[in-house]
């Protein structure tokens, strides 16, 4: 028997045994749905300038700089289609394995693919809302006002500034999520990290936090991070391909 195989056998049976699973989920999980990590070459990050919340909030030509880019990036993501990394997940949601999903992604293919306790961490990119007065619009809408040139888009109703529904870098993150996926991770006895190079804080610490409290975990990533080391098992293979063998 070869070491994968073993390495799967063990995993396998971590999950069976598992009666409360949590999943921690980066922008990796997501590749295998044809969207880019925004960090890599070449990527959004690369050829468009972030503008903070501050910044947006400051005036139009901020504005403008931030709606451009996300007029090039919401097609994608309006695209995409859930992978088999995702329905893996929703099997165990469905199963009543999986007790959360806590993600850091804003695609929205988690719901797609049928989970329903999702934790977003950075929010979701499918709609928007007035920052006045809170009405809410499917992104859709707004894409076709950016498509028709409208790069400062106002609320109808108020004239307040819309904004996707998504943590801008110097906007607080949200305190409920935050303290739901803490409480997730350590009421866990299975942590399954997806994706995540683990770098950024403080969401890094979810992990740290399940096997403080106990959990096994187990890292499906391309790259090592620098949480390894706590894991019990370390796949650098395809998420959908792991995550299916797994459940299976």
């Amino acid at each position: 028997m070869g070491k994968k195989t073993q390495q799967i056998d063990h995993g396998r049976m971590l999950v069976a045994k598992a009666r409360k699973i949590v999943a921690f989920c980066g922008a990796g999980i997501s590749t295998e749905s044809g969207l880019a990590d925004f960090r890599s070459k070449g990527g959004l990050w690369e050829r468009y300038r972030i503008v903070t919340f501050q910044e947006f909030l400051a005036s139009h030509k901020n504005r403008v700089e931030y709606w451009s880019m996300r007029r090039e990036l919401i097609p994608g993501l309006l695209n995409a289609q859930p992978n088999p990394a995702h329905h893996a997940l929703a099997k165990l949601e469905a199963d009543g394995k999986l007790d959360y999903v806590i993600t850091q992604n804003i695609d929205g293919l988690h719901q797609a693919a049928g989970n329903r306790r999702v934790i977003e961490l950075h929010g979701t990119n499918i709609t928007a809302s007035c920052l006045t007065c809170s009405r809410q619009w499917p992104i859709t809408e707004i894409q076709q006002r950016l498509e028709a040139g409208d790069l400062d888009p106002h609320c109808e109703k108020c004239n307040g500034l819309i904004k996707p529904d998504t943590v801008s870098f110097g906007q607080s993150m949200p305190t409920e999520a935050m303290d739901m996926a803490y409480q997730a991770a350590a009421k866990c006895d299975l942590l399954l990290m997806i994706g995540s190079s683990l770098e950024v804080q403080p969401a890094n610490q979810f992990p740290l936090v399940a096997h403080q409290s106990g959990a096994n975990l187990i890292f499906i990533n391309r790259t090592p991070t620098p949480y390894d080391h706590l894991a019990a098992l370390r796949f650098s293979e395809s998420a959908g391909q792991i995550m299916q063998s797994l459940i299976e």
